[in-house]
């Protein structure tokens, strides 16, 4: 009679199946990669099928692997959340935290919450991770990342954060010299400022297409809003990062009401892999910087 499957072979396959290759998941469980194949191999053996078809290009789930994928998840998720619960019985969530978001999302949102949410939960570590494009989250071993704009990835769960509208923003020394006159039709006469590795982001969303001609690009956000604060044109930034900048009068928003709204780029969500249960460090981070937020 074939004993039962382990929690280390299961997580094993479980990885491998989402990393796609042995060494991808061997690197991200801190293991052998011989270690892993035989967890797998062991978890084949458990249950008399083959779960993966291993080519020297790439893996495949058999059909029994795939129908055996969905239990996995479920299983060791409730197994994960059980494992919670019973830990909150006698602490306060704890644990390491890997949260990953843009730049300017970072200096300009959660910065200044960090603080206040170390004080309220002392047994989280948070570690903070910037990256101005998308991720992947497995491979960079991230429990959370804050995204701007529609999610294509049908991988991950998602939480609402909020909306930050957009604003055409330049400094009023440049409106000084370069006056915004009439409406956004007018914008190819001005400096514009565009991303360097986002073309999405270059499309920006007028009631009036256009094809937008850009004098300087930047690959990140913060670095577009310093051109921006230093005379050098016109940008299409969000609300989060340029609110303290338009109130102080750094920046003068322009042609508001030729921007479309709603639109792609304003939602601001929180991701966490499918597979994943919602730890509570994850719940208690989201729970606090949600009404927190300034977008």
């Amino acid at each position: 009679m074939p004993v039962s499957a382990k929690t280390e072979d299961l997580e094993a396959f479980l990885t491998v199946v989402d990393t796609g290759s042995f060494s991808h998941a061997a690197s991200l469980l801190n293991q052998q990669v011989a270690k892993v194949s035989r967890a797998v191999s062991r978890l084949e053996t458990s249950l008399e099928v083959t779960l993966l078809n291993r080519t020297t290009r790439r893996l495949e789930l058999t059909e029994e692997g795939d129908l055996f994928l969905r239990y996995a998840r479920e299983g060791l998720n409730t197994l994960e959340r059980g494992e919670e619960a019973i830990r909150l019985l006698k602490r306060a969530p704890s644990g390491k935290l890997r949260v990953d978001a843009a730049s300017p999302f970072v200096l300009h949102q959660l910065t200044p919450l960090i603080g206040a949410f170390s004080s309220a939960y002392p047994d989280i570590e948070l570690d903070i991770t910037s990256h101005d494009s998308i991720i992947d989250l497995l491979e960079h071993k991230t429990d959370i990342a804050i995204r701007i704009g529609d999610l294509n990835d049908s991988n991950l769960h998602a939480r609402r954060l909020g909306t930050s509208k957009l604003h055409l923003v330049a400094s009023p020394e440049y409106l000084k010299a370069n006056p915004a006159i009439g409406n956004s039709s007018t914008l190819n006469q001005h400096k514009l400022i565009g991303f360097s590795d986002a073309p999405a982001l270059n499309k920006w969303p007028l009631n009036q297409e256009m094809a937008l001609k850009f004098t300087l690009r930047a690959s990140s956000g913060e670095t577009i809003r310093h051109l921006c604060l230093a005379g050098q044109g016109i940008a299409l930034l969000s609300n989060f990062m340029v609110h303290h900048d338009i109130k102080n009068g750094s920046l003068v928003s322009i042609f508001q009401q030729d921007i479309v709204s709603p639109n792609r780029r304003e939602s601001v969500q929180a991701v966490y892999y499918r597979n994943s249960a919602v730890s509570s460090r994850i719940s208690a981070f989201l729970d606090f910087i949600q009404p927190r937020l300034t977008l």
